[in-house]
């Protein structure tokens, strides 16, 4: 999976996400997908701007998640997840994922 196929997937399923006056940003080494939460509609994009939660991971690991192979609390206890900033936030996120 691309960045740039994660970013399409999260451009779809941000715009069923209400809005939560909050913007989230996931950190792949392939670069940033920034989703910001804090208007009507959600803005999806690949600009590394500033967030209240920052999710650092890596695609396969999110893809992973995604389909049900991968726990989420035993990515975050292994390390292949690390979230930093609002925590709140990132339990509200699986929406985003699915």
């Amino acid at each position: 999976m691309t960045l740039e196929t994660i970013t399409e997937q999260f451009i779809k399923t941000a715009a069923r996400v209400p809005a939560l006056g909050q913007s989230v940003k996931f950190l792949f080494e392939q670069g940033p997908v920034h989703i910001d939460l804090s208007h009507e509609e959600a803005v999806v994009s690949n600009e590394d701007k500033d967030a209240d939660c920052v999710i650092t991971t890596q695609i396969e690991t999110l893809d992973a998640i995604r389909r049900g192979e991968l726990n989420v609390m035993k990515a975050l206890m292994s390390g292949k997840v690390k979230i930093r900033g609002d925590m709140a936030l990132a339990m509200k996120l699986p929406t985003l994922i699915k």
